[in-house]
């Protein structure tokens, strides 16, 4: 079965062509609109509002990209201030047009060839960055940095004073919006590292255990502790570990009569990294795209 996907830009060329193929001049924003409506529609909604780096509906983005393309080949051009027409050699386009068409029918720039023969990039490598749009490789960019962030982040979080890293937790959940914090005492915490209050008279309470372990799993026997050493005034826990759980501890978690959550290491470091927490922002990079509604008449 064919693994359903969003459209790569240059994938939206034939869909973008037929659209205008009555030769009449429409609106951007429609044009993308009707793209969706008539050949992407039965895409899971959730795809259909993924979004890039930026923030942009990728969907958008990857049909604007195909519109900027076949402009620059000359199939298509903007008669109007954000509006796009067909023209004679998109009309007259037959057959399916593929990426390579456009780039060799144009005097577009070829934005990949010169850097793909410096380097040693495996066939595969290149069929994939042919395929990407420039918001692509931003976004596999970013990507790739984000991951290297949360590796070093996870390494980190391992070596750390293992005091410092229950602090480190409470400071998360802190900056997640849960409410003042206490520190329970080190000597005698009995399995509890910090208690959040939910509001301000600490009424509602979650419970948190925070291990840091290397390689070794959290088994089961660790959640049978901790929801042990939990008081009857609170039913809700927050478990964290920078490993991961063995299935007896999700089960047993699963299974508890209180409602306890496990956050293992990669989840840990999403979170971090999502709230800034032990992370902090080295650049920040604008990328700009044409306002249609600036030149749009008033």
């Amino acid at each position: 079965m064919k693994k359903i996907e969003i459209p790569k830009f240059h994938e939206t060329f034939n869909p973008i062509l037929e659209i205008l193929s009555n030769g009449e001049m429409i609106h951007t924003r429609e044009l993308q609109d009707l793209v969706i409506e008539k050949y992407y529609s039965d895409l899971p909604e959730e795809m259909l509002n993924e979004k890039t780096k930026s923030g942009e509906v990728l969907i958008n983005n990857r049909i604007a990209w195909g519109k900027s393309y076949l402009k620059k080949g000359g199939y298509i051009f903007y008669p109007e201030r954000g509006h796009v027409k067909i023209t004679e050699k998109g009309l007259s386009q037959k057959s399916s047009l593929t990426l390579k068409d456009v780039e060799q029918g144009t005097n577009i720039l070829d934005f990949y060839t010169e850097e793909n023969l410096k380097s040693n990039k495996s066939a595969t490598d290149i069929k994939v960055i042919d395929n990407a749009s420039p918001q692509d490789l931003i976004d596999e960019g970013f990507s790739k940095i984000e991951t290297e962030v949360k590796n070093d982040l996870l390494d980190k979080l391992k070596v750390i004073n293992p005091y410092y890293f229950e602090k480190v937790i409470l400071i998360l959940l802190k900056k997640m919006g849960y409410g003042d914090f206490i520190e329970t005492s080190k000597s005698s915490d009995g399995g509890i590292d910090g208690i959040i209050n939910e509001d301000k008279l600490g009424l509602d309470k979650i419970y948190i255990q925070a291990k840091r372990f290397n390689e070794n799993k959290v088994r089961e026997k660790d959640i049978r502790n901790f929801i042990g050493a939990m008081s009857g005034d609170t039913n809700k826990g927050v478990f964290v570990t920078t490993s991961l759980f063995d299935k007896g501890a999700v089960e047993k978690a699963k299974n508890a009569h209180h409602k306890i959550i496990l956050i293992d290491g990669i989840k840990l470091v999403d979170l971090m990294h999502e709230f800034n927490v032990g992370v902090q922002i080295k650049s920040v990079y604008e990328v700009k795209q044409l306002d249609e509604d600036f030149f749009e008449e008033q």
